[in-house]
């Protein structure tokens, strides 16, 4: 993240927090913690925390929680390869050849 991505997220934060520190030393204080992270994950992080919180949010917060959003990011890559798969057998399906149906129902009646 550079410095103009964290003016970008103060003002985020600051429409919704007015009260939040938007000087130049926490901004300084922000991209040194914030300097290895994602500006997009930052801005998700900020806007779920505004829909739970009345308070700014901290650094740890914009952060969020890393193991947390790698598993996050596991399953969707899991969901993404299953769903992926489902339309591929999908394309291959074939309905079932005529009559097969009531053979089985006769096989199955003649078995009892």
């Amino acid at each position: 993240m550079e410095r103009a991505d964290v003016l970008r997220l103060f003002v985020l934060i600051t429409d919704e927090y007015p009260n939040f520190d938007d000087s130049d030393e926490n901004v300084d204080r922000h991209l040194k913690a914030l300097k290895d992270f994602s500006f997009e994950t930052a801005v998700q992080n900020v806007e779920r925390h505004i829909e739970t919180n009345s308070f700014y949010p901290k650094i740890s917060e914009i952060r969020g929680f890393a193991a947390d959003q790698s598993a996050r990011e596991r399953e969707l890559a899991e969901t993404r390869a299953y769903l992926d798969q489902r339309a591929a057998s999908r394309v291959k399906a074939t309905l079932p050849p005529p009559g097969w149906k009531d053979e089985l129902l006769a096989k199955l009646r003649h078995t009892k």
